[in-house]
């Protein structure tokens, strides 16, 4: 008997990702990035003729897809919105993509939400939080093995949680978001305003390196931001442990432990701070959390 096939597609602001697998084994795996940004229908072209040499690669039906999407996606399925393509703003996410796999089942989800749910899977933790810091945040929350809020219901959006009330404007209209505050570009704009000058991603990691104040005090607020939410996050649901993860984060050495620190010193009697750690797939976890969501809607 033929082995089902299930797709994971992972949707980002600059290229798409695809990843086949026929039981545990992977069939095809493949990427492009986007032509310049032209409407929605351009790109929806482009990602069915990906999605067409796909099909005549592996020659064989998908019995499931699952689809990790950044943009922000009301009940109804219609992308409300998605700053790297806002030419996608009001696109009906949910029909486009049944028109686009036909034969199979479809269903999509935030790909921080994909991500965590990835990174259960890979650290047998069935109650986790995952925080991806990069150009944005992102993250998702994984509770008994399962999503939460829950497919249908929204995404974790704990990258507009407020941690300042006075803090920086936040690109979703308000103030003291965690991404306005712990991104990488939020990071590097406190940076260069502590050091008097414009700073790189480079140049914070040596100086963070060599110690200097004005890289210390900058990576410092953006981990006492981070500990704040997860704090937060610790109060309501209780997870088991705390995954950190995003090109960003990465790239400073330390910044787990730092935000461990901060997080210790957060504690309250009762409640011993929870254990963080680096995440474990790196770029891959959104892709991979979409192929977790495939096989959990058909397996």
């Amino acid at each position: 008997m033929e082995k089902a096939h299930h797709l994971g597609v992972d949707i980002g602001g600059t290229k798409v990702a695809f990843r086949v697998e026929a039981g545990a084994e992977c069939v095809d795996e493949s990427a492009f990035r986007w032509d310049p940004r032209h409407s929605a229908a351009r790109d929806l072209a482009q990602l069915a003729r990906h999605v067409g040499e796909l099909r005549t690669r592996i020659a064989a039906p998908l019995r499931a897809v699952g689809v990790a999407m950044p943009g922000t996606v009301d009940p109804a399925g219609r992308i409300t919105a998605w700053p790297s393509r806002p030419e996608w703003n009001g696109l009906a996410l949910d029909e486009s993509l049944r028109a686009l796999f036909p034969e199979a089942a479809v269903a999509w989800a935030d790909d921080g939400d994909l991500g965590a749910l990835a990174e259960a899977r890979a650290s047998g933790c069935d109650d986790l939080l995952y925080l991806g810091v990069g150009t944005g945040i992102g993250g998702g929350l994984v509770l008994r093995g399962a999503l939460c809020p829950g497919l249908g219901r929204g995404s974790f959006e704990i990258g507009h949680v407020i941690v300042d009330m006075g803090g920086a404007p936040c690109v979703c209209g308000r103030r003291g978001c965690l991404q306005a505050i712990a991104s990488g570009p939020a990071t590097l704009r406190r940076a260069a305003h502590l050091r008097g000058a414009p700073a790189t991603f480079e140049e914070l990691r040596r100086a963070l390196h060599e110690g200097q104040p004005w890289a210390v005090t900058a990576v410092e607020e953006t981990c006492r931001a981070l500990a704040a939410a997860v704090s937060g996050v610790q109060e309501l649901v209780h997870p088991q442990r705390v995954l950190i993860g995003g090109g960003f984060a990465a790239g400073i050495p330390g910044l787990v432990g730092l935000v461990s620190d901060h997080l210790a010193g957060l504690a309250r009697p009762g409640q011993p701070p929870l254990p963080v750690e680096p995440a474990a797939l790196g770029g891959l976890s959104s892709l991979r959390g979409a192929l977790a969501l495939a096989r959990q809607i058909a397996p």
